[in-house]
């Protein structure tokens, strides 16, 4: 995924995305690394992004697999502006 695919990054997260040829999608991942926090913080972080990204999935065609690394700054980010860059990765997406 990290080689082949495109790499999209903005002030929040920083996200690899791959085009399946077979679409049994969308996937996403996420990977937050130790350098953000404890277990505790890097939960946060993962949930507040995962939120993001699950009220716009079904605008993101199927063929797509995503692996999304957030940024120290989604943790304090409101929640509208990490809303905000998941739209903008999706719209990317969609638009190659």
């Amino acid at each position: 995924m990290y080689d082949h695919g495109s790499r999209f990054s903005g002030p929040l997260f920083a996200a690899f995305c791959v085009r399946e040829p077979q679409p049994d999608g969308p996937h996403i991942g996420f990977t937050v690394p130790r350098a953000l926090g404890k277990a505790v913080a890097r939960n946060r972080i993962k949930r507040r992004v995962r939120e993001a990204v699950r009220g716009r999935l079904d605008r993101l065609n199927p063929h797509w697999s995503i692996v999304i690394n957030p940024r120290r700054k989604a943790l304090d980010a409101p929640l509208t502006e990490i809303e905000r860059e998941v739209e903008r990765l999706f719209s990317r997406c969609n638009g190659s």
